[in-house]
């Protein structure tokens, strides 16, 4: 027998391993009522907390331990367990698939599972399980603003040195963040030498853009005269546009400013014309100055 055979007869008695389907989700927060909001905390917001409800069935099977989700966790951390049963999940961590609701939600299970007070264990690739809208109750986001990541501890961990270098440290690469009232997630934040208003808008990508550009088209995509439209970012499948303030403003003078601008917008989404050629060529210009987040 030829080896040629040989090695076809070997391989078709071995047992084919099926491979995992890594299969990218533009949009892994859709169906959630505060999807905007959901995409903020992951991408804009460096300290802020929010509780959550567990489906029936997840209470019944693992008992009411209150779930809080966190834009980051100590370490990056998945998923944290308190001796109490409280559960921490954390939003702003590494993507494990192509799915961020798939791994969220893995975590969330993962630490359910999880004896409380004992390191959670989180697969490296979940495979195909329930996502964050199939064991949530959802609901708008009771969204709390945090200045450090004290809410991280329990009380009297701060007593230990050793924790209190780490949460210092931490707490110093947050920049003041505000939450504004002016627009659903839209954040206003303190960077060095300049500060920025960021919006995740809530619509389709398409006619958010068309409705960006009719506003660029006739000189109203600024906030105000000392203010600059820096560009947009894609993320989870919602634009953001991204505006450069003074420095030195407080977060709510901008209030106003931002409640104008959200109204412009309004009227030009909801125009119902389709784009003249300022508005084609001011389109073009956008997507020209736009990034994507993954």
């Amino acid at each position: 027998m030829s080896k040629r055979r040989k090695s076809q007869r070997a391989a078709e008695a071995t047992p084919k391993r099926e491979k995992v389907r890594d299969v990218f989700v533009p949009r892994p927060f859709e169906g959630l009522t505060d999807e905007p909001e959901w995409i903020a905390l992951r991408e804009l917001v460096p300290a802020a907390s929010a509780p959550l409800r567990l489906v029936a069935e997840l209470v019944e099977e693992h008992g009411d331990r209150p779930v809080t989700l966190a834009t980051v966790l100590p370490g990056a951390a998945p998923a944290m367990t308190k001796d109490d049963g409280r559960v921490l999940i954390g939003l702003q961590r590494h993507q494990q698939s192509g799915d961020v609701s798939r791994d969220l939600a893995e975590a969330l299970l993962c630490a359910l599972r999880t004896e409380p007070g004992k390191p959670v264990t989180v697969p490296p690739l979940p495979g195909p399980g329930p996502r964050l809208q199939d064991i949530l109750v959802d609901g708008p986001l009771e969204i709390t603003m945090h200045e450090g990541f004290e809410f991280w501890l329990d009380p009297g961990a701060t007593d230990d040195p050793t924790v209190q270098a780490s949460l210092e440290r931490a707490n110093a690469a947050i920049y003041p963040t505000v939450r504004l009232a002016a627009a659903p997630a839209a954040y206003w934040c303190q960077v060095p030498e300049k500060a920025h208003v960021r919006w995740v808008l809530p619509d389709d990508e398409d006619a958010a853009l068309d409705a960006l550009a009719r506003l660029s088209a006739v000189g109203a995509l600024t906030l105000a005269d000392d203010t600059k439209f820096a560009g947009m970012f894609r993320a989870h499948g919602r634009l953001v546009p991204v505006w450069d303030l003074p420095e030195g403003t407080p977060a709510e003078d901008w209030e106003q400013p931002v409640t104008q601008f959200a109204k412009r917008y309004a009227e030009a989404l909801h125009t119902g014309e389709p784009l003249d050629g300022a508005g084609r060529r001011a389109r073009h210009g956008l997507l020209g100055r736009q990034l994507t987040l993954r």
